[in-house]
């Protein structure tokens, strides 16, 4: 049964702005070097793309480049993962990013063939979960449990416009070289994020000595997944997500010339849904909306099995994509409930099945509309997102803490 108590009860302390997080040299440093790296995989991936489509014409394999590193996380958060509760995670996160950046440089070899390419964005892919896994983990220890998903949020929001303008940029940039010259850019952004954060994240002291592996991810993995609570949090963090970027993927074949604009109003939605819930809302306010924040991720997208006009479905679109700040109070109850020693695999776990999630929607979505019309196809996976939502909320209400016993280490 929930915890009425723990529903009521008052916050524990006032939620902070922004600046104040930016006040905080380590968030600060975590902050910059996640941005970075972001802008980099963003150029990096739009170069990618750029030159398999001059070298083979092919919309799938262009699309695989761009966004096929996503379904390696999956291989990160079932093997490895459990070096992000390491006891040096800055050590671990400093050694990451010298990865990803020998990653970049190694895309701009002019003449790599296309084989290694791909075999290179696998291999990024997978380290970068456990970057991923490290920040985050590093990120619940920087700042307080109140300023989590405010932080979090702030760097949602930094990711989606760093995203937009890393296109952007990139689109301007090959006016003017070659995609090779935009690996080379990338890669300087990423030296830059690997300087920001050994220059300003400190080692934490404070962690248990553990011998991370293959053995130590698998049994969280096991404690996390085996539970039919913690396993109905991470399906809402992760399967209507998904299904709804699926939605967001048959954009262009519904509405052709006037795609952008549906795009342009899912951006916006998702801005103002991270603004309101990761800023104005109280913790306890964010724990009583996030069923309703899900609904209302798919249930607009409904309005599709009318055909709506484009300016009706923008509408739409923009009222949904506030939704996906559901995810913000689902991250701040998966954290509360997941002990210290692992909180580092288990949020790279969730952000790695969230990214195979989104992949995997879109994939479902475009086979999906090989057969049916794309806004059949888009109700169709609204109708589902919702009866996902709807199914699994008597068993993410009984969610309790993550049991752990953790190992002694070796000697």
């Amino acid at each position: 049964m929930p915890d009425d108590n723990a529903k009521n009860a008052p916050d524990p302390a006032p939620t902070p702005g922004y600046r104040a997080l930016l006040r905080d040299r380590e968030f600060t440093g975590l902050y910059a070097g996640f941005t970075l790296t972001v802008a980099a995989s963003t150029l990096s991936g739009f170069a990618l793309g750029t030159l398999v489509d001059r070298s083979t014409g092919s919309p799938f394999l262009t699309a695989v480049s761009m966004y096929g590193a996503t379904f390696a996380t999956v291989l990160g958060a079932t093997t490895l993962m459990s070096v992000a509760d390491g006891d040096r995670p800055r050590r671990t996160l400093v050694a990451l990013q010298f990865v990803a950046l020998a990653g970049a440089c190694a895309q701009a070899v002019p003449g790599l063939p296309l084989a290694a390419r791909f075999g290179l964005l696998l291999l990024l892919g997978f380290f970068q979960s456990l970057n991923t896994g490290t920040r985050m983990g590093l990120l619940a220890e920087v700042v307080p449990a109140s300023a989590y998903v405010p932080a979090r949020s702030l760097m949602n929001i930094t990711a989606g416009g760093t995203a937009v303008l890393g296109f952007t940029l990139g689109a301007l940039l090959l006016r003017h070289l070659t995609p090779q010259g935009l690996f080379l850019t990338a890669a300087a952004l990423t030296a830059a994020g690997l300087a920001v954060t050994a220059a300003t994240v400190r080692e934490r002291s404070v962690r248990r000595p553990r011998r991370p592996g293959l053995r130590e991810t698998w049994t969280t993995n096991a404690a996390l997944l085996s539970r039919s609570g913690p396993r109905a949090l991470l399906l809402n963090l992760w399967v209507p997500n998904g299904l709804i970027v699926g939605c967001e993927a048959l954009f262009i074949p519904y509405a052709q010339d006037h795609a952008g604009v549906l795009l342009a109003a899912a951006s916006a939605g998702m801005l103002l849904g991270d603004l309101t819930v990761g800023r104005l809302l109280t913790a306890a306010w964010r724990r009583r909306s996030a069923f309703a924040l899900r609904l209302l991720l798919a249930a607009p997208y409904l309005l599709f099995a009318l055909h709506p006009s484009t300016p009706v479905a923008a509408v739409a679109v923009f009222l949904a994509s506030a939704g996906f700040a559901a995810t913000l109070p689902l991250q701040e109850r998966l954290l509360a409930l997941t002990p210290e020693e692992v909180r580092g695999q288990v949020q790279g776990v969730e952000s790695a099945g969230r990214m195979t999630w989104q992949g995997i929607g879109a994939a479902l979505a475009g086979a999906t509309a090989q057969f049916l019309s794309p806004a059949t196809t888009i109700t169709a996976l609204a109708a589902l997102s919702v009866a996902v939502t709807v199914l699994s909320r008597p068993s993410v209400e009984r969610t309790r803490p993550l049991s752990f016993a953790p190992r002694s280490p070796r000697r």
